[in-house]
């Protein structure tokens, strides 16, 4: 800010002390942390790395005080079921974030004075350099927890305040889900186990991070998984062990990676294949030949929906009559977060608040809406199932494009994204925004979790003309309507 044109600097906040972080630790009862002595933590000494499993090392009386900080952050995450942990170097003191059900929340902060002792744990947990603070690094954390084996992956980078540390949380044990868990409408579920069901080509699965790919791809091939079937699958990291596949990961520091594995796997007589990521050129055209020599290849790619898959195909360099030739179907899919049962509300949404997601309130009467209860983390009257979050646990919306001769024939030729986009809805595709939408009206998840998740403009577009091509009818006054028209020109009625 400037006082009589002077720039004046912000005063520095004073940070907090070890002694003050622990009063707080101790006073409250569901701190992270309580009990544990942290001004004793921050000059504690190096310990090796004791028993493999996390909660019997926990309670090892001779253990130091910067050990049992660190095993303490990776239980509550386990036992939490978060998906990542973040452990963030801020000014104030160190962050400790946990992602669950996709959101990050703040679960504690630490003393300043604690970021070189916790930084350096975990990169020896990880089998890092933990002299090398200029450059990002790799590794893994391997643990025994409740009869499971936990994998924790592990990246390190370089701040201003010092190296942040985030781990992803791998369950190497957990058990699979089918698709019929998984895909909630039969229609797109009959849709995906068409193409899954077919002895070659390419199966697309598309999605950001964290988005529920490999899952998908997983319990594909648990259903294709047979003694009479050669599945192999190259992943980064492998994430779920499968009985009777042959699993291997990717090595690139040795030269090893997603396309010297697929021609590898060439060589082993295949019959379905999974690549874990299709980056660049070399793997595409390594799995398309692969599709169109007889072999079914599950791959994954990174765009935002179904009909975007081309482009960004097109984009890498994939020639558009090889990937028309080989490609079986596209899946896109995102992760909305669940309603917890035991605590959502019933909700009556307003007329606008439904014109934004492209619903006429006289077309929702005989629906229930809810939303979520969210409690202020301490407060009364928190759910104990969800914690007060108000969402428990999250569920898959997909978006399944399945390649017909007409489609493949408009691919080959480089037809727009928004004329294949036209195709798809008019050849029955059901949208991101769409499937949301049933969701919503299954009571599964709420008007604002699919705000958050899947309404964008594009997506709203799409899923207003998907309900105009259901009506050829205009409702209001009788008259014929044709496909392009999205009202009706007599009496200016919506199409819906």
């Amino acid at each position: 800010m400037t006082q009589n044109g002077v720039l004046k600097h912000a005063q520095p906040q004073p940070s907090t002390t070890a002694t003050e972080m622990q009063a707080r630790a101790n006073d409250r009862e569901n701190s992270l942390f309580a009990g544990i002595d942290l001004s004793a933590a921050a000059n504690a000494p190096e310990d090796p790395i004791g028993n493999e499993d996390l909660e019997a090392s926990s309670r090892q009386e001779t253990l130091s005080p910067v050990l049992s900080l660190v095993d303490r952050i990776l239980i509550e995450a386990l036992t939490s079921g978060v998906s990542d942990i973040h452990v963030e170097p801020q000014d104030n003191g160190l962050v400790i974030r946990f992602r669950q059900d996709g959101v990050l929340r703040l679960v504690e902060t630490l003393p300043k004075t604690l970021i070189p002792a916790v930084t350096s744990r975990l990169k020896i947990m990880a089998d890092l350099d933990i002299a090398e603070r200029r450059l990002p690094q790799d590794g893994r954390i391997r643990r025994a927890f409740r009869g499971h084996t936990m994998d924790f992956r592990v990246s390190t980078l370089p701040s201003r305040h010092g190296e942040k540390v985030v781990l992803r949380l791998l369950d190497g044990g957990a058990t699979q889900l089918g698709l019929d868990t998984l895909i909630t409408d039969p229609v797109a579920l009959a849709s995906l186990r068409e193409i899954g069901g077919k002895p070659f080509g390419m199966i697309l699965v598309t999605g950001p991070t964290g988005s529920g790919k490999s899952t998908t791809l997983y319990a594909l091939l648990a259903e294709r998984n047979d003694p009479a079937i050669n599945i192999s699958t190259v992943e980064d990291p492998i994430e779920y062990t499968l009985k009777g596949i042959t699993q291997t990961q990717v090595n690139r520091d040795k030269g090893y990676d997603f396309s010297s594995a697929l021609r590898a796997f060439m060589r082993q007589d295949p019959d379905v294949l999974l690549v874990g990521e299709t980056r660049d050129l070399e793997t595409a055209r390594t799995a398309i030949e692969a599709a169109l020599t007889g072999h079914l290849v599950l791959t994954t790619l990174h765009c935002n929906d179904a009909v975007g898959a081309f482009a960004r195909l097109d984009e890498m360099g994939v020639e558009s009559f090889m990937v028309s030739a080989s490609l079986l179907g596209v899946v896109s899919q995102r992760l909305v977060r669940r309603l917890c049962p035991d605590c959502q509300l019933e909700h009556h949404p307003s007329a606008e608040e439904l014109a934004r997601f492209g619903l006429v309130a006289s077309h929702e009467t005989k629906i229930t809406f809810y939303r979520a209860c969210i409690v202020a983390p301490g407060r009364e009257g928190a759910c104990p199932n969800c914690m007060g979050r108000g969402y428990s646990g999250r569920v898959g919306v997909y978006e399944i494009l399945t390649m017909t001769e007409a489609f493949s024939s408009a691919v080959a030729k480089r037809t727009s994204t928004q004329e294949l986009r036209r195709m798809a809805i008019e050849g029955g595709m059901k949208t991101l925004l769409g499937y949301g939408l049933d969701l919503v009206r299954q009571g599964l998840t709420s008007l604002e979790e699919v705000e958050r998740m899947l309404l964008t403009d594009s997506g709203l577009e799409s899923e207003r003309r998907a309900r105009a091509l259901s009506t050829l009818t205009c409702k209001g006054c009788g008259a014929g309507l044709q496909d392009e028209w999205l009202e009706c020109p007599y009496c200016l009625r919506v199409r819906m």
